[in-house]
């Protein structure tokens, strides 16, 4: 399974079903925001899932490093005229699959912005 493969996938079509298949049962996600990591598939759908509806059209990635074990995307994207620059730093387990998600954005304003409409739209998806 080419995992990295498959993540571009969803980013480019903006369909978080195959997030099943490419993330393990046990990955932790960490948030630019929320102090704790999100532990379990489940959350880490949820953010992953709130993300790709809040950062828009223009999210893309600008720089790869990637290992076997793990790989770091640089992105850019622009909402409301806040250029948003951040890093995912994913890391995968034996079988491939991603097992930690970490997100780290800049600049403050950015992450001002991020934060609430994050929480806007994990309530929507919450339910």
């Amino acid at each position: 399974m080419n995992t990295l493969k498959r993540w571009h996938e969803v980013i480019e079509q903006g369909n978080p079903e195959p997030l099943d298949d490419i993330l393990a049962e046990d990955c932790v996600f960490f948030s630019p925001v929320v102090h704790t990591p999100q532990r379990g598939k489940a959350l880490t759908t949820l953010y992953l899932t709130g993300a790709m509806q809040v950062l828009n059209k223009d999210f893309h990635y600008v720089k790869e490093v990637v290992t076997p074990a793990h790989a770091v995307l640089e992105f850019t994207c622009d909402i409301d005229g806040i250029t948003v620059n951040g890093v995912d730093i994913i890391s995968f387990d034996k079988e491939g699959k991603i097992n930690e998600f970490k997100v780290m954005v800049r600049p403050l304003k950015a992450i001002n912005l991020l934060h609430a409409r994050m929480r806007e739209m994990l309530e929507r998806l919450s339910g």
